[in-house]
């Protein structure tokens, strides 16, 4: 079997406060992974992509990053941390946390700084155009309406070209063109994605395999995407679907987030 490139073994994260984010989380990703993170609110999705990022550590547990451990120590030593943030990118689910420069060609250039100047300024134009942005290079980020600052992180990540992507609900402020176009870009390119959504139908364009963290913040699935989608009582347990009933018949419907599944008046 290929080296995992992340391990997590019994993971626990738990906040000064006490508050649990996760909880005995074993997770193996393999390079070129495409997963679909899946769970209700504030059952830990955003924590694990910090900790995938090392913007966390595990309060329990070991995660280690192509069989190193990821811990304290090992983020303070330069030469890995460098290269490890250098393959491995984070968007924010609030694209605002992530934009400080003063425009967004300075915003988009400031991960490039590691290259030769008129190589930083292709990867910028490139990358402003794709995400629709080239006239507005010279705009400060603050300006930009709430789907041209998702564009804006996209393109920030894009353009560093990383090994890993994790990405914290991406198309939550992007027009359906923008969404398509992202979907098929991250199908075409050979790197390992972790994406968190609430949009269920967008899963499986998003990854062939869904992991789903329960409102305990244990690991409650681990598998094709397909099966997950396809077992109404996983969903149902796990507050990804919800049923009601209406009419006069008293029928009853299943629903996964807004998405009818079926419908029966056996219930």
């Amino acid at each position: 079997m290929t080296e995992a490139l992340y391990e997590l073994d019994g993971v626990a994260v738990r906040f000064p406060d006490g508050h649990k984010a996760l909880e005995q989380l074993s997770l193996r990703i393999q390079p070129g992974e495409r997963i679909v993170l899946l769970g209700a609110n504030g059952c830990g999705k955003s924590t694990l992509l910090k900790l995938l990022d090392g913007l966390l550590l595990p309060t329990r547990g070991l995660m280690r990053f192509e069989g190193t451990v990821v811990d304290g120590p090992r983020l303070k030593h330069h030469e890995w941390c460098r290269d490890f943030r250098r393959r491995v990118a984070l968007m924010f689910q609030h694209p605002e946390a992530m934009l400080f420069n003063p425009t967004v060609g300075e915003e988009i250039a400031y991960g490039l700084r590691h290259l030769a100047e008129d190589e930083a300024s292709e990867r910028v134009r490139q990358w402003a155009a794709f995400m629709g942005l080239e006239a507005r290079l010279d705009d400060p980020p603050s300006q930009l309406s709430g789907g041209e600052k998702q564009r804006l992180c996209l393109a920030c990540l894009l353009a560093l070209e990383p090994e890993v992507l994790l990405l914290d609900e991406p198309t939550a402020n992007l027009d359906p063109r923008t969404v398509g176009w992202l979907i098929d870009w991250l199908a075409e390119r050979a790197i390992t994605t972790v994406v968190a959504t609430h949009h269920m139908a967008l899963a499986p364009e998003l990854g062939r395999r869904a992991v789903i963290l329960s409102e305990s913040h244990q690991l409650a699935f681990d598998g094709p995407v397909a099966d997950a989608l396809a077992d109404l009582d996983l969903l149902l347990a796990n507050n990804l679907a919800h049923r009601h009933r209406h009419g006069h018949e008293g029928v009853t419907h299943e629903h996964v987030h807004g998405h009818p599944v079926w419908g029966s008046g056996r219930w």
